[in-house]
């Protein structure tokens, strides 16, 4: 199953890697209106309980990939099944947070024939066959509304709107910028510690992949949430080019644990090696 546990670092980035912004359109030749109309929208769309997205797009180390979930904040849920569609880690894998247990899951079969591993509480896991995890940093992802990382935007020197674009059949304004990791940094500098904390935790998905810069585009409809949002930028293992197009905010998520007959219980192998 190493498909499925390479995608679970994956998964994480693609979580917090989703952004929201703007409330209402800004005037492009002026930053400040622009920054302030972000920071708002962010504040605003942080208090959405769940939210539903595609993801298209490349990432430095898998390639091209392509991606659908499903999250909720309280109770903590996650549905996400990503697809790499070249390379060594070419196949299927997807991460389920139902219940308070992790699951792993694969398009490749374990030893046991089973598609889905569960590793129970959020932690670092391993099993008797050598497969390890660490499910802590997922869990956390979840657990907060990813729309705080819109306000990354608010360090761009250039942010500006662009104008009035149609995404998906909804009227959006688009507003765009590039900050280096450096300024995004500095922006919060003297923010609340449980802000700084959150916004570091984002930007470290980053900086894990060599990206110390990136260009940011977000599309925002008529009730000042983002519809779609391009990322951008250059890791040590190549491009990052991902498209997120948000499909509903505040409905109802259900996510189910995997069949029991075909998921590989972590904590009974455990159990049965003796640990």
């Amino acid at each position: 199953m190493r498909s499925s546990v390479g995608v679970l670092g994956l998964s994480a980035l693609l979580v917090t890697g989703c952004a929201a912004a703007s409330e209402g359109a800004a005037d492009g030749g002026d930053p400040k209106t622009a920054a302030t109309a972000v920071a708002r929208a962010a504040e605003k769309t942080e208090r959405i309980g769940s939210l539903r997205y595609r993801m298209t797009g490349r990432m430095p180390e898998e390639g091209r990939i392509r991606a659908e979930a499903a999250m909720a904040v309280k109770p903590p849920a996650m549905s996400l099944r990503t697809t790499v569609l070249g390379g060594p880690d070419k196949g299927v894998g997807e991460v389920r947070l139902v219940g308070g247990a992790v699951y792993v899951g694969s398009d490749e079969a374990t030893e046991d024939g089973k598609h889905w591993m569960r590793f129970g509480a959020p932690g670092s896991s391993g099993t008797p066959s050598g497969v390890k995890a660490d499910t802590t940093s997922l869990a956390d992802t979840v657990r907060r509304n990813p729309a705080h990382e819109s306000t990354f935007l608010t360090a761009a020197d250039d942010l500006r709107t662009t104008g009035t674009e149609t995404v998906d059949g909804v009227t959006t304004t688009h507003y765009e910028g590039t900050a280096t990791v450096d300024e995004i940094r500095a922006s919060y500098r003297d923010e609340a510690r449980s802000v700084r904390q959150r916004r570091e935790q984002s930007l470290a998905q980053y900086e894990k992949l060599g990206v110390d810069e990136l260009d940011m585009d977000v599309w925002i409809d008529e009730a000042g949430r983002t519809k779609q949002l391009r990322l951008q930028g250059f890791g040590r293992h190549g491009q990052l080019d991902l498209t997120i197009t948000f499909l509903d905010f505040g409905k109802p998520v259900t996510v189910q644990a995997p069949p029991a007959s075909d998921t590989l219980d972590l904590a009974e192998e455990m159990k049965k090696a003796g640990r």
